[in-house]
């Protein structure tokens, strides 16, 4: 309902929806919720704003929180915007999460990155593959054919490609 009600609304509207949502993050409480609205309230508002607040959400917040602040960044990723994506899993390199829902999340966001600039993800997997946590890449590399997938698996720590 409140994706429906964002996609029509003002401006002024928009930032309403936007505040509520986050005021009420105690209740999307699973995945699911999440990943189908993260990115069409949060990302959406933040797309043309200052984008700072999904790191803040990423880095700070709980559980969900952090999920809700990567998952923001598909609306990015969809415009081939991926600094903020680049930062989050940056930082996620030097402090380990230890939850697989945020590793899958990373890894989904550079996928999704892939399908819109395969380069651009190669590029980036090609430096950072033997940094990401195994899930996050297993995630990222879904959609590369089996020898590439086993060449980034097999990437030792510290060795460009």
């Amino acid at each position: 309902i409140l994706i429906g009600q964002f996609r029509n609304a003002s401006p002024k509207e928009q930032t309403r929806l936007h505040e509520f949502y986050l005021a009420n993050t105690r209740y999307i409480n699973n995945w699911d919720l999440v990943d189908l609205s993260a990115p069409y309230i949060v990302g959406a508002y933040l797309v043309d704003k200052d984008r700072a607040f999904v790191k803040q959400l990423a880095f700070h917040g709980n559980l969900w929180e952090q999920r809700i602040g990567i998952l923001a960044t598909l609306a990015f990723i969809r415009r081939r915007e991926y600094e903020e994506l680049f930062e989050i899993i940056a930082h996620f390199i030097k402090e380990s999460h230890p939850h697989d829902l945020i590793q899958k999340a990373l890894g989904w966001m550079l996928r999704e990155l892939g399908k819109r600039d395969k380069v651009v993800l190669t590029n980036y997997l090609t430096l950072h593959a033997p940094h990401l946590p195994r899930t996050t890449l297993r995630y990222a590399i879904e959609h590369y054919p089996p020898l590439s997938r086993r060449s980034f698996l097999t990437l030792p720590v510290g060795m460009k490609k």
